[in-house]
């Protein structure tokens, strides 16, 4: 057997011993956590941990962070780095409000959109057209996102009609909120004119062990959606059908992974990059329109609170693909939650949760690295078998840790809560860095006829 035939067999045993993860898995995931999350509240009495409320904040937090993930997505599958989401959703809040309080929220919905656009559009200019280090760029467009709003919101916001409705230098007048939905049936929702009964809410006030947490979930989905929320979800299955089934996401896509080879089955590079960045600034703006129209009604200085940033995490945490994505803005709008409804008691009942996850990742440690051990004869091999042991160990301590904190104490620090949504960015990133691929050709200069 030659060299080249014994490497290609080892990779495909090795490939072999690596079971990819297809949706029943994560479905089955996804419900073991759920039975873990209900058992810990059934403990520690934390019933905030899973009800309607905070799940529905979750929801609400989460939205803006996913579209500016999303817009990061799009961007950087043509192979574009773009960490000018926060200007652009800074463009979005200022455009959303600045149209939405005169002519009402969904034209103020399409001028964020627009807004965030024209954002893309300027970073689309720079990096492609004129080769600008996307970095710089991206730098650049947050930098002018905020300056010129600030400047806009004390020329506009200021002086006649807009200051005479509450309107001032930091911030808009009042914008008229969006309608929301709630389900009839299940979460007492109108259906023709019948008012009926909450039968979700009845389960979860009883507290029942999975039943009822089952029920707060569902609550907090179907109780008072905003319908632009139920929009911004559709785009989650919509963006992948659109990248991943169709030729125009596939000429996209080609881009972010080999410029020169789309280009030679002739594929307008160009014209794909600033297609996905001007999506990327729209979707980003989409984000900024809702900050104004649904979580607050009206622009404020800083609105964005860095959720540009937090955005960009979760593409990365999600591996550059929608649903990943969407799961990373889930899990920070959930700790941003419990921020935001002061859920010291909730986060304290987390830390049992977590540790018991870190002993299960210790034991998934522990199980890869048996599976390599048998096929482990190069160095790659070896050293990918001591950072899983590596991995295990430091699993097992932190849980030891969490666990005695819990023992310890009876409540989390409000400062410790604040500071959740950062720390789980933090923590996602260095847990999801194992198994992340970028595309391959993102970040690099692309210049027509200048094959690599």
């Amino acid at each position: 057997m030659s060299v080249t035939t014994a490497v290609q067999e080892k990779a495909r045993q090795v490939n072999g011993a690596r079971r990819r993860l297809r949706w029943p898995h994560y479905l089955l995931l996804a419900a073991a956590l759920l039975v873990l999350l209900s058992l810990v509240r059934v403990l520690t009495g934390a019933n905030d941990v899973t009800s309607s409320g905070t799940v529905s904040a979750a929801l609400r937090l989460a939205v803006p962070i996913f579209l500016a993930g999303l817009g990061g997505l799009w961007a950087e599958r043509s192979g574009i780095i773009n960490i000018g989401l926060e200007g652009m959703m800074i463009l979005g809040t200022w455009t959303g409000a600045w149209a939405g309080y005169q002519w009402g929220p969904w034209i103020g919905v399409l001028a964020g959109i627009v807004g965030g656009a024209l954002g893309g559009l300027l970073h689309a200019v720079a990096t492609v057209s004129f080769g600008v280090d996307h970095i710089v760029s991206g730098v650049a467009i947050n930098i002018l996102g905020l300056g010129l709003t600030q400047f806009l919101a004390g020329l506009l916001f200021n002086t006649g009609e807009a200051k005479a409705l509450g309107g001032g230098p930091r911030q808009s007048p009042p914008v008229e909120p969006i309608g929301t939905l709630t389900a009839p049936v299940l979460s007492g929702g109108e259906l023709f004119g019948w008012k009926s009964p909450d039968a979700l809410g009845a389960l979860e006030r009883h507290h029942w062990f999975l039943v009822s947490d089952v029920a707060g979930i569902v609550r907090g989905l179907t109780t008072g959606m905003s319908q632009l929320t139920l929009l911004a979800l559709l785009l989650i299955p919509l963006s992948f059908f659109v990248l991943w089934r169709t030729a125009f996401g596939l000429r996209v896509r080609s881009c972010g992974e080999d410029p020169s080879a789309a280009e030679s089955l002739g594929v307008n590079v160009y014209r794909m990059k600033y297609a996905a960045v001007v999506i990327s600034g729209a979707l980003s703006g989409l984000g900024g329109a809702f900050l104004v129209t649904v979580a607050s009604p009206v622009y404020q200085d800083g609105q964005t609170g860095g959720r540009g940033f937090i955005g960009l995490a979760a593409m990365i945490f999600g591996n550059w693909r929608p649903g990943g994505m969407a799961t990373g803005s889930l899990l920070f709008g959930y700790t941003d939650a419990m921020n935001v409804r002061g859920g010291g008691e909730a986060v304290h009942a987390l830390l049992l949760f977590v540790a018991v996850v870190l002993v299960a990742v210790a034991v998934w440690q522990v199980v890869r690295a048996s599976r390599l051990r048998p096929q482990a004869a190069t160095d790659l091999d070896r050293r990918r078998i001591r950072n899983a042991h590596i991995g295990a160990v430091l699993a097992v301590v932190a849980a030891a840790g969490l666990v005695v904190w819990f023992a310890l104490s009876e409540v989390v620090p409000g400062e410790l809560v604040s500071f959740t949504p950062h720390l789980t960015t933090l923590l996602v990133l260095a847990l999801a860095s194992q198994r992340l691929r970028m595309p391959a050709a993102n970040g690099q200069r692309y210049r027509r006829g200048e094959a690599r």
